[in-house]
């Protein structure tokens, strides 16, 4: 399997740190202040799928990934709110269940709060304190980044023209712009935990890397988030994780998914292009959502707009019909090597950084072969295929979860009705079961091996 690592900037060979098929993966999550948007879900389900696909590998997976549930904007939105930062997070981690659920993304291994890892957080700053490369000003105690010649590389910043990111701010007292906090002093009504520098909160960097040190060890295999974290959230990361526990340490492989565009702009509140999950959902079924992502690579942009998902829809609607088809239990040669040449297609995108559009391709290009067999009664094995389906669906996770399903035994009832009306000669009532379920988008066609049924 190749990779693409992005602190490289190249596809590698996946070679597990333990040099067998264990492989530690950690996802930075979001921090739990508002609902879930099209950003989360595409980060989501682009790492669900590489899980997925590692376990379909034979891989034996432990998948880390947090919620931040303190920090600035967590402590903000609470105060708008009147509420505390632990009654926010209560309210909002659900929505995120909710939607992930609706997406068929598994949950995490391990899914760590931020909140409940404080004294490892602290256990790595007094490892950076040791090591000279820390200091304490009124506010807090910061990372020095003088000490880590090699800040910025990670990213491919050059420190000289480096534009701040937006979690981190300019301060006198520091002794460069592009210091980091580790440790916040308290301030009032904000809430706090005891630390050797004084009653504070952490700094939102070193929360990663306390979490999965504590869940992972001090190496693991693959470090993943949106492209929008690679700067300055990961590569905090990576200087404060190496300093502490040094080099050659923390994560081996890093894994960016590309951002979510509206009209070729990065989707943000600021320009009012945002969209929430659950905004999304009640225009589309969430597995079109899914199947939206699929289609583009990973590290790929997506510029959204409801034609995308309109094509999402048709496509997913195109495979949920041609399952509905299959029929018949006994082998075909000819279709098993369609299945084979499909089984190879997917796996070969897949093995290559996870090629999900690719695999895609392999799957429709056996539906386009199938059809054709069925139309000209040469297909007789319906159950290859669905074997076959059920497989690969095992990463896709959204060819077999038809919305449609709990519908099949009313509507395969509703055709026994109309098939009996046609044998005597009921045509009204016929006719009418068929009029009835167009209102509601399911068209009946008849075939030379009885009726089937799909949507519009």
């Amino acid at each position: 399997m190749k990779i693409f690592d992005s602190h490289l900037g190249a596809k590698v060979e996946l070679e597990p740190v333990s040099g067998g098929i264990d492989v530690g993966f950690y996802v930075c999550g979001p921090t739990v202040y508002d609902s879930a948007h099209l950003g989360h879900g595409r980060s989501a389900v682009s790492f669900d799928v590489m899980r997925r696909y590692f376990i379909y590998k034979g891989f034996n997976v432990k998948y880390v990934s947090n919620y931040t549930d303190i920090d600035d904007k967590m402590i903000n939105r609470a105060k708008e709110e009147g509420i505390t930062v632990p009654e926010l997070a209560a309210k909002v981690i659900p929505e995120y269940e909710r939607d992930y659920g609706l997406l068929n993304i598994l949950k995490p291994d391990v899914q760590p709060l931020a909140t409940e890892h404080i004294e490892e957080m602290v256990d790595i700053i007094k490892l950076l304190e040791e090591g000279g490369y820390t200091y304490m000003i009124s506010d807090g105690v910061y990372f020095d980044i003088s000490k880590f010649p090699a800040y910025g590389e990670f990213s491919g910043q050059n420190l000289n023209e480096l534009q701040m990111g937006s979690r981190v701010e300019i301060k006198d007292e520091k002794r460069n712009p592009q210091d980091f906090v580790l440790w916040k002093l308290k301030k009032e009504g904000e809430p706090f935990w005891a630390s050797p520098w004084g009653d504070g909160r952490p700094g939102w960097h070193i929360e990663c890397s306390a979490m999965s040190r504590k869940h992972l060890g001090d190496t693991f295999d693959i470090h993943g988030g949106g492209l929008d974290l690679k700067f300055p959230h990961h590569e905090c990361e990576v200087a404060q994780s190496v300093c502490a526990l040094g080099v050659g340490t923390f994560s081996k492989y890093w894994m960016h998914n590309g951002f979510i565009q509206v009209d070729n702009e990065k989707m943000s509140k600021s320009l009012g292009n945002f969209f929430t999950l659950k905004d999304i959902f009640k225009k589309y079924d969430p597995q079109v959502v899914r199947f939206m992502f699929l289609q583009t690579h990973y590290r790929n942009p997506i510029n959204f707009s409801d034609v995308l998902l309109e094509q999402a829809k048709a496509g997913l609607t195109r495979i949920h019909d041609f399952v509905r088809r299959l029929k018949g239990d006994e082998g075909n040669a000819e279709l098993s090597s369609l299945i084979n040449v499909a089984r190879e297609g997917f796996e070969k995108s897949l093995d290559d950084d996870f090629d999900t559009s690719g695999a895609l391709g392999s799957v429709f290009e056996l539906v386009r072969a199938v059809n054709v067999l069925m139309n000209n009664d040469e297909f007789n094995s319906g159950s290859l295929v669905l074997d076959f389906l059920k497989n690969v669906d095992e990463v896709f996770a959204v060819l077999l979860h038809d919305k449609d399903e709990n519908l099949g035994d009313d509507i395969e009832s509703l055709i026994k009705e109309r098939e009996e009306a046609r044998k005597n000669k009921d045509f009204a009532t016929s006719d009418r079961i068929r009029d009835d379920l167009l209102e509601k988008g399911i068209v009946l066609e008849d075939t030379s091996d009885g009726t089937i049924w799909k949507r519009v």
